[in-house]
């Protein structure tokens, strides 16, 4: 297992975020493209096993830290144990959701000398991007419900027209929707990741396809009007960097 030195740990927003990047990347590998691997290792005869992502984007299986307590904090537990006992996707997303949990923890855990807004920062570029749990359940398609009626169903959301503008649709919750609040409700805002609310503004990324409020992303029903082609802060940052 890959630990370092903490006196070599990351110290900044962006050394943290880079090694977050690398041990979920890693992690994702071993829960989507290495899954068949990833399984076969988690024999649930052997011992109590963990799940590590390493900042080079390597994945292992194998045992818990043996010093008390841990340079890092520790995976989930055991995560073996289960396998055979639950469906292999729920099993999965099990797993997930405890990567998620530690990724979070292990980030924190090295921000730990952060201030006020550097600990803000850092879980904004965090929440930019997809949770493990939502890539191995493909959860991020849910985000894409606001723009799938075709126009039936208006909900304060921006959606592209058949001429290629962007139309903003501003029908209000008075008007009646009743049960297409339900069936939005697990529509997520990508940057804060509040639930769908028919009575707030909404805007539709179209690289990757994931909705914003348009207060978290700065972006009002007027000037929605006049964007061709949205790019969301993430996507517009990874442009930059190529």
């Amino acid at each position: 297992m890959e630990v370092g030195s903490i006196s070599s740990a990351p110290r900044t927003v962006e050394e943290i975020f880079k090694d977050y990047g690398g041990r979920r990347a890693a992690i994702v590998r071993a829960l989507t493209t290495d899954v068949d691997s990833f399984y076969a290792q988690c024999d649930p005869e052997k011992e109590n096993l963990c799940l590590y992502g390493h900042p080079n984007e390597s994945w292992e299986v194998n045992l818990p830290a043996e010093e008390v307590p841990p340079e890092l904090p520790e995976p989930a537990l055991g995560i073996n144990f289960a396998r055979d006992g639950m469906n292999r996707k729920d099993w999965l997303s099990l797993v997930a959701v405890h990567s998620d949990s530690w990724l979070l923890s292990v980030a924190f855990y090295l921000g730990a000398r952060l201030n006020r807004n550097e600990r803000k920062r850092l879980f904004s570029m965090i929440n930019d991007l997809p949770t493990v749990f939502e890539v191995v359940t493909d959860r991020r398609q849910s985000r894409e419900k606001p723009g799938m009626d075709g126009g039936s169903k208006s909900k304060l959301s921006t959606k592209r027209s058949s001429d290629g503008q962007m139309k903003n649709n501003s029908k209000t919750v008075d008007e009646g929707y009743g049960e297409d609040d339900d069936e939005h409700s697990e529509t997520l805002c990508g940057t804060c990741g509040g639930n769908y609310n028919a009575d707030e503004f909404w805007i539709g990324c179209d690289i990757c396809e994931r909705w914003f409020h348009g207060k978290c992303v700065k972006i009002t029903p007027a000037k929605a009007e006049n964007i061709k082609q949205y790019k969301c802060p993430s996507c517009s940052s990874k442009k930059g960097r190529l």
